[in-house]
């Protein structure tokens, strides 16, 4: 589909006439002409000046990334998770304990890379994309968001030669694209073959989890995995990447892996059999009930309903991604905390005298309606059959 019907498709949907075939010539003429265009309105500090909030600029954003992931969502590979459609990263969590439960792997290599999204390469990047599009003006486009100067908060211009467009709608598209080709590729086709045992690869984003059924092979993926992401301009963070023997022959909470905000390790049930257990990450967990605890110490003046239907917003946004099978402990842990922050602080709404008992205040719970925990992992019958 050419980039102007699509603009045009775009703007229907969003309820503005269909006048976007000349606003996509525009960004999409071959003219060759990149120097950075002014604009209507002053950015804001330390946002791209081509990221502009405006409706052309955004609806532009949208048609390359549909493109985009038109064209590669058949070339990336089963391991990558981030930013594709049918995809999360419950999923990537949830396939990841699965297999590190039925097959055979002994060891991990957990990995972070430092600082992603500032330091993609960009003239690796237009390499990449110019392997499957042949298009120089759909390219040049790109390259132009890339090289779109920031503004900075002294008023000058800063032009940056890596990086994505700060919280464009492009940016994920890209950089899942980059670490197809510098990190999943590198992987199924160099790293497997060169391996002993079984090779696994869980990616989300930058966040990623490489494991190995030989310790040998996991030491030689660990030092050249920085060489290799060198190659492209990208840095491992030291304190987030480590080898860990991960096994059901040695179960402990010692031996660990942090991923997506869970921590995943060998456990032994309560018949003796080991288990891959997922919780919170605590730095996680300790985040979020501060957040919680910050919003309802300054939202206690709200009136009752209002103030229950702000809280529930945040209890259910945390059921909604913490809510896998084996955490109920911590999903019980944070609601609590919430529960009991709430009584503290509504009590002092009203000056020294308390406004509640525990009992009343139990029963106006109740009747307010505060979301308690709840599971919201999708079942899969494959899944039930091993964590049943």
């Amino acid at each position: 589909m050419p980039l102007g019907c699509l603009i045009g498709h775009s703007s229907r949907r969003l309820g503005k006439p269909a006048t976007w075939r000349r606003t996509g010539r525009k960004y999409a003429a071959r003219t060759g002409n990149s120097r950075r265009t002014s604009r209507i309105g002053m950015p804001r500090a330390n946002l791209p000046a081509g990221n502009s909030k405006s409706s052309e600029d955004k609806l532009v954003q949208l048609a390359v990334a549909k493109l985009l992931g038109a064209i590669y969502e058949a070339d990336f590979l089963d391991c990558s998770y981030g930013y594709r459609p049918g995809r999360s990263a419950k999923d990537a969590v949830r396939d990841l304990s699965l297999a590190l439960t039925t097959a055979k792997f002994g060891y991990l290599v957990e990995a972070d890379i430092r600082g992603f999204f500032e330091h993609m390469d960009h003239d690796w990047l237009l390499k990449m994309l110019s392997l499957r599009i042949d298009d120089r003006a759909f390219l040049n486009l790109i390259c132009k968001w890339l090289k779109a100067g920031i503004l900075d908060t002294d008023g000058t211009v800063l032009h940056p030669e890596t990086g994505t467009p700060q919280g464009g709608i492009v940016s994920p598209v890209l950089a899942n694209l980059y670490l197809h080709y510098a990190l999943d590729l590198w992987v199924e086709r160099v790293v497997k073959p060169r391996c002993r045992g079984e090779v696994l690869l869980c990616r989300y984003a930058d966040d990623f989890v490489c494991a190995f059924r030989f310790e040998a092979d996991a030491r030689r993926f660990y030092r050249v995995l920085a060489q290799r992401l060198e190659k492209f301009g990208l840095a491992l963070a030291p304190e987030k990447t480590q080898v860990l023997r991960f096994s059901r022959i040695h179960p402990s909470m010692q031996r660990r892996v942090t991923f997506l905000g869970f921590e995943l390790f060998w456990f032994i049930d309560r018949e003796g059999i080991p288990r891959v257990k997922r919780r919170t990450a605590r730095k996680r967990l300790q985040g979020a009930i501060r957040r919680v605890k910050e919003w309802i110490k300054s939202h206690r003046h709200l009136p009752g309903m209002e103030f229950v239907t702000g809280l529930n917003r945040r209890l259910v946004g945390h059921y909604n991604y913490y809510g896998l099978r084996g955490n109920s402990a911590d999903l019980w842990r944070f609601y609590r905390t919430a529960v009991v922050c709430a009584f503290k602080w509504l009590n002092r709404r009203g000056g020294k005298r308390k406004s509640f008992t525990w009992a009343a205040f139990g029963r106006a719970i109740e009747k307010l309606g505060i979301a308690k925990p709840r599971i919201t992992e999708s079942r899969c019958l494959q899944y039930e059959l091993v964590f049943a």
